[in-house]
């Protein structure tokens, strides 16, 4: 079973992905978000900005799923400079505190829109966490 997740609180898809997706009713898959608004245009011009509009993205589309932040169990973040890394990992630890999920980053030499960063995520709902 899989069932698409979808939030106007994020922006829609610019390809043909969905937002997300939650397989065996609990396991959720992030497509990677950059930072755009929900209007789809770039949150801003440094990774400081757009690292929090992609969380905020990834948020959104966790509640619309019935879950949090703290239901995140592994991400990739993709930057397009490592030299952003330690300005993307201070906001990062904002969002997820003392007990971050596990977690992969990569430098790459694009991003959609031209991006600084995309975050993926795979989260895990609760169990009886309304949709």
């Amino acid at each position: 079973m899989r069932e698409p997740i979808h939030t106007p609180h994020a922006p829609a898809p610019i390809g043909p992905y969905v937002q997300a997706l939650v397989t065996e009713g609990r396991l959720l898959f992030i497509s990677g978000q950059i930072g755009l608004t929900p209007a789809g245009s770039l949150a801003g011009e440094d990774v400081r900005t757009q690292t929090r509009q992609a969380l905020d993205n990834l948020r959104a589309i966790l509640q619309a799923a019935g879950a949090g932040l703290e239901h995140v169990v592994k991400t990739t973040v993709f930057l397009r400079s490592l030299q952003d890394f330690a300005a993307m990992n201070e906001v990062y630890a904002e969002y997820f505190g003392a007990h971050p999920p596990a977690r992969t980053t990569v430098e790459v030499s694009g991003l959609p829109r031209g991006a600084l960063v995309e975050i993926e995520a795979i989260a895990v709902i609760p169990s009886g966490a309304p949709r």
